[in-house]
């Protein structure tokens, strides 16, 4: 499928003229867009949550997202860099018309691939060196790192939901039905129960 996707920034920004672009380009290139994409957001916005977001996990191989410019994917290169590399690792063509971008299965894309690839590893290799160097400091700073031993953590299933178990509780439902409203074993919510001091056991069953 070919889509057809259009982003301003405000809503005194208008999509008209992108959505011309795209229109007489299709035109020109004998192909039909089959689905629009239109919002209004800023371009720093995470991708995950734009639109645009939703549609790279919808699409499929071979699709073709076709947008005025690069620009309209994002507002930093890192981002345009990223989308990019789920569209190629997902085999998706992207076409831009101001700057006459594709990215499909050509020399270009195989190069912009290894430079997808060589940004990520150095991005990894930076990210674990500076976790090293934190650790690092913060033993120096004598801070004891990691669970104390023996101890476990205090997050479970049912952290944030104490209010909701207890209402149950003193309306008279039982530790299985509360269990099973929970989707946890009966076990868990006995060991959550007993975790907390102010607990009786004469309120549940």
């Amino acid at each position: 499928m070919i889509y057809g996707y259009i982003r301003v920034s405000t809503d005194r920004q208008t999509v008209e003229n992108q959505r011309f672009e795209i229109e007489k380009f299709a035109r020109v290139s004998n192909i039909i867009v089959d689905k629009w994409i239109e919002e209004t957001i800023s371009g720093n916005m995470a991708v995950e949550k734009r639109k645009l977001g939703s549609l790279l996990r919808r699409l499929h191989k071979d699709d073709i997202l076709i947008s005025s410019e690069i620009s309209r994917l994002g507002r930093n290169l890192m981002m345009i860099m990223s989308i990019l590399n789920v569209c190629m690792q997902k085999g998706i063509q992207v076409w831009t018309i101001k700057d006459n971008y594709r990215l499909g299965n050509d020399i270009n894309s195989k190069v912009l691939a290894f430079a997808f690839g060589l940004s990520a590893e150095i991005e990894r290799n930076l990210i674990s060196q500076r976790t090293k160097e934190a650790l690092e400091r913060k033993r120096k700073e004598g801070v004891v790192l990691g669970r104390p031993k023996g101890r476990k953590s205090s997050r479970t299933k049912l952290s944030g939901k104490k209010d909701e178990i207890y209402a149950m509780l003193k309306n008279g439902c039982t530790k299985t039905y509360i269990a099973g409203k929970m989707k946890v074993s009966r076990g868990t919510l006995t060991n959550f129960l007993k975790m907390d001091d102010t607990f009786s056991p004469m309120t549940g069953k």
